[in-house]
């Protein structure tokens, strides 16, 4: 395959599909397809999103619209409205769906090697004065909808050392969850990548 140039811009799926198969990432941006209509299962998946967001919409303003949303394009897995209806319970029984969060939906974008990576993070928690130098500490939740429960580390290193450069924080500071809302199982990936290393990941 000849060689396809990185764009200046990437997002947060693009960079991990860029470490998972990056063969698959050059044939996608040396040929793009036009987007396909949104999947049922895809609509409940942002629809899911826009509901949880809707619980504290107070935090975004304004609210965000469907296809701003996360879940679009990921493989969410929510079969029909009973299913959405159950995910959405299930997410009541979690502690963060009686926990405040200090952002929701909250946008990025972080420079890597020259290049700029773009998403969203689910929801931010904070934790005044529990940091490591007494200032806050920050706990980054991504919502997996998905029956999987292998969700990709290196998202969650890229939510993070963007997190951390965006309000000044050391990344210490900084921790990170996967929620699998359907179990309320919760995982924290322990040494995740920092900037150098996620930088290397766009150097030649």
């Amino acid at each position: 395959m000849r060689d396809v140039p990185l764009p200046a811009s990437l997002s947060a799926s693009q960079l991990m599909r860029l470490a998972d198969d990056p063969d698959a990432l050059a044939r996608e941006l040396a040929r793009p397809m036009p987007r396909p209509p949104q999947r049922a299962a895809a609509r409940r998946g942002t629809r899911f999103h826009a509901w949880v967001e809707s619980r504290f919409e107070e935090l975004t303003l304004p609210m965000l619209g469907p296809d701003e949303l996360p879940g679009a394009d990921e493989p969410v897995g929510i079969e029909d409205e009973r299913d959405l209806a159950a995910l959405k319970e299930a997410f009541t029984r979690t502690d963060y769906a009686h926990r405040t969060p200090f952002r929701v939906e909250a946008p990025f974008q972080l420079a890597l090697a020259g290049r700029t990576i773009r998403g969203r993070i689910d929801a931010v928690y904070r934790d005044d004065g529990a940091g490591p130098d007494g200032g806050p500490a920050y706990e980054i939740v991504d919502w997996k909808t998905g029956r999987r429960q292998d969700a990709d580390p290196l998202q969650l290193a890229v939510y993070r050392v963007a997190w951390a450069e965006q309000r000044g924080v050391p990344p210490e500071a900084v921790t990170a969850t996967f929620l699998y809302v359907r179990t309320g199982r919760l995982v924290r990936p322990p040494d995740l990548p920092d900037r150098a290393a996620l930088e290397r990941l766009l150097l030649p």
